[in-house]
């Protein structure tokens, strides 16, 4: 079994895309935070049936928050926008006709593909870089956006065709850390998790997952330093310029 990177697989939420930057877009628009537009959704929704108060909701929401979190982080699931929101109504007794429940899911889905966040400075040409030497592999959670979204953002910013390979936790079935996102990934890109090294910012998630299953790890630390003084992962890494020479670097 060779030790060579053949593949390099990023994580995409603050390693490429820089979350949160589509919200001063919004504000400049005119237009709610994505927290507060998604409420005003499911309340617009609900009260054209029966009414609901706006508090009642967000207590509602505050719920289904925490039990998305709780399976996410306990048991590496995430759920898509729509059993989100089947969690939701479910909390209040209430329901919605599936084709205002499939509506209210893709508008929620979409947000962040309509007024898309920016990607990080120096992402482009970092990853157009590194496919030119690797085969390279997205392994990502979806949260809001799901996978479709999130390919149709890459393609926005012209990033989607440096890529072999999408694993999308809302199409693997499972999350990261676990073992099936990653056995997705070098399925896709033709390689053993030992000449493959993964990209992301979160310790627990994107460098202790991997390691754990041979692969190499990389902490980018651009947007999020928060395990940077306790992380075990082979590199650290601030800033897109210096990605392609830390992946050689880790090549040998």
């Amino acid at each position: 079994m060779s030790n060579k990177i053949k593949a390099v697989t990023f994580d995409l939420w603050d390693t490429i895309i820089d979350d949160e930057s589509d919200e001063p877009k919004r504000l400049a628009a005119g237009l709610r935070s994505k927290p507060d537009e998604r409420h005003h959704l499911v309340l617009e929704a609900l009260n054209r049936h029966q009414p609901i108060s706006s508090d009642d909701l967000k207590i509602a929401y505050g719920v289904a928050n925490a039990a998305f979190v709780k399976c996410w982080k306990g048991h590496f699931i995430t759920w898509t926008a729509r059993e989100r929101l089947e969690v939701l109504l479910n909390g209040l007794n209430r329901t919605l006709p599936d084709d205002e429940l499939d509506a209210l899911a893709d508008a929620q889905g979409r947000m962040e593909v309509d007024i898309p966040p920016d990607p990080i400075a120096g992402a482009k040409e970092a990853v157009a870089d590194l496919a030119s030497r690797y085969k390279l592999c997205v392994v990502s959670d979806t949260i809001v956006t799901p996978a479709d979204g999130l390919r149709e953002w890459l393609e926005i910013h012209d990033l989607k065709q440096y890529f072999s390979g999408f694993a999308f936790s809302d199409e693997v079935g499972r999350s990261k850390p676990d073992r099936s996102m990653f056995d997705s990934a070098a399925g896709q890109v033709g390689a053993e998790f030992s000449e493959m090294v993964h990209i992301g910012d979160r310790d627990h998630n994107d460098i202790k997952g991997p390691q754990a299953l041979g692969m190499k790890a990389v902490l980018f630390i651009a947007k999020r330093a928060n395990d940077k003084d306790t992380t075990s992962a082979d590199a650290i890494c601030e800033r897109h310029a210096d990605l392609p020479g830390v992946i050689d670097a880790l090549n040998g």
